[in-house]
């Protein structure tokens, strides 16, 4: 029987692990190794609170590239949804915590399901594993808890880092008033009516802590500080804008500023319509993997330092009634935001203070009786924290890639060692591959990749996902 081992028991594990189950035309052994999180649910769906909300319309949050509708069905089994029409439920942003009792319900149904299924055995490990030798035939895997298990292929979905270390932040470990990973309980901190509360960064994650703060109906005043001071803007419906791309042109052979220059004129040209320039960003969605794997290495610089953090705010948008909440903080004086860069973090008795240097060079210090890092996960992939990921860079057995954003891979998904060899081994998917996809968190695109990294497994021919403009609708749509 052949094995598979899979680290990672969030989305893309999970989702690897079911596509393995259900592709498997010979005898198969799976074991799912996780910790810290349920499996299925990791840090985006393993929230309880119903005002944590999906970042995409339910119509696109299919974990199946293959039925692209799926998801839509499994909720209109739900007694919640099935009075609802369809065509408003398409358009619905689910809570998350939903979301992750779907996930929870796929495992379920193809890894344990209440009649065995011939020739498949899988086992779940709910264990952190530390290091892979994979001297031998196969791997050897070891476990926090000093035990270890064989396989013969790995694949590697850890997930997203934790925020990077601010500096000052190391002193900080156990303050009451310090919430360095967000992603971890802080709601039972939270300061008296009319404390300060200081979110540092203003993408998702303070979104999230917003509307929780909100939801808790806590009486204080909110500071949200990043770089650029941008909050995620607000889903919206599009228009039919077929001259872009142009015809005739293929933007992946554009290079960087002749695509920047041919995206600047269209978004100009819809504000002078009065739409939204962002059906700019749409519809260069589908291209965008092309795109970044046509640029040069010193145009991926170049749009990671001066393009992405725009990109970010128009492509990583919220659902409408999030952006609603948020607006209304900000219109009652509640949520101040600032544009600034954290310059470091320290201890002031009950307090954490914040140094600040302001885009004019001004520097200012503000307190707060929570202080929470929502800066986004750790993205120097050398600085990883994660043992597995550490000790694999140790061995050789994986290679940062261009970017030093993930790990260096094939195009199949498997490894790239430090020697240049394609490991026989080892695979990875998720956010492991941001330095090679740059769009690697979405669901969209998740499911594509556990599907190929299944297909790779399997020896399976490889079918890959499309993601197109669908005119009918106004929006983008994914089909296999």
């Amino acid at each position: 029987m052949n094995t598979v081992a899979i680290i990672g028991g969030g989305f893309s594990g999970v989702m690897t692990a079911v596509n393995l189950a259900r592709l498997a035309a010979q005898p198969l052994g799976i074991t799912l190794i996780n910790h810290a999180r349920p499996n299925g649910r990791g840090v985006a769906y393993g929230t309880r609170r119903l005002e944590h909300l999906l970042n995409v319309a339910a119509r696109n949050m299919s974990a199946f590239p293959d039925f692209p509708d799926h998801f839509l069905r499994w909720l209109q089994t739900r007694g919640e949804f099935e009075q609802e029409p369809e065509t408003a439920l398409r358009e619905r942003f689910i809570p998350r915590s939903i979301y992750g009792d779907y996930l929870r319900g796929l495992m379920q149904h193809y890894l344990k399901p209440a009649h065995a299924t011939a020739g498949l055995e899988v086992k779940f490990i709910e264990d952190e594993a530390i290091d892979i030798d994979t001297g031998g035939e196969g791997a050897i895997i070891y476990l926090a808890n000093g035990e270890s298990l064989s396989a013969e292929r790995v694949a590697l979905a850890t997930g997203n880092e934790p925020p990077a270390s601010l500096p000052g932040a190391d002193a900080l470990a156990g303050h009451p008033a310090w919430a360095g990973n967000p992603w971890l309980p802080w709601e039972n901190r939270l300061p008296p009516d009319g404390g300060r509360i200081i979110l540092l960064g203003t993408g998702l994650t303070t979104v999230d802590a917003l509307v929780t703060l909100r939801a808790l109906n806590w009486q204080g005043h909110i500071d949200a500080v990043s770089r650029h001071g941008w909050l995620p803007r607000s889903h919206f419906r599009g228009i039919a804008y077929d001259d872009f791309p142009p015809a005739g042109v293929d933007l992946a052979k554009l290079g960087l500023p002749a695509l920047v220059a041919l995206m600047e004129q269209h978004c100009a040209r819809l504000r002078e319509m009065g739409e939204n320039p962002a059906i700019v960003v749409d519809k260069v969605r589908p291209h965008t993997q092309r795109i970044w794997q046509s640029f040069m290495l010193e145009e991926r610089h170049e749009f990671a330092r001066r393009h992405a953090p725009l990109w970010n705010v128009l492509r990583h948008r919220i659902a409408p009634e999030i952006h609603q909440q948020v607006t209304a903080m900000q219109n009652s004086g509640q949520l101040s935001i600032a544009a600034a860069a954290i310059e470091s973090v320290e201890s002031s008795g009950a307090q954490v203070k914040v140094h600040l240097r302001h885009t004019d060079g001004a520097r200012s210090t503000i307190a707060g009786d929570l202080v929470i890092n929502g800066t986004g996960p750790q993205t120097r992939f050398v600085e990883t924290r994660n043992p597995l990921l550490r000790n694999l860079l140790r061995r050789g057995l994986i290679e940062p890639d261009d970017m030093g954003m993930g790990v260096r891979i094939a195009e199949d998904h498997a490894v790239i060692t430090k020697g240049g060899e394609r490991s026989k081994v080892l695979l990875a998917l998720g956010p492991l591959l941001r330095g090679t996809l740059w769009e690697t968190i979405a669901v969209p695109e998740l499911r594509g990749q556990a599907w190929r990294v299944a297909q790779t497994i399997l020896g399976a021919p490889s079918v890959r996902e499309t993601i197109r403009w669908d005119e009918a609708t106004n929006a983008l749509e994914y089909e296999i």
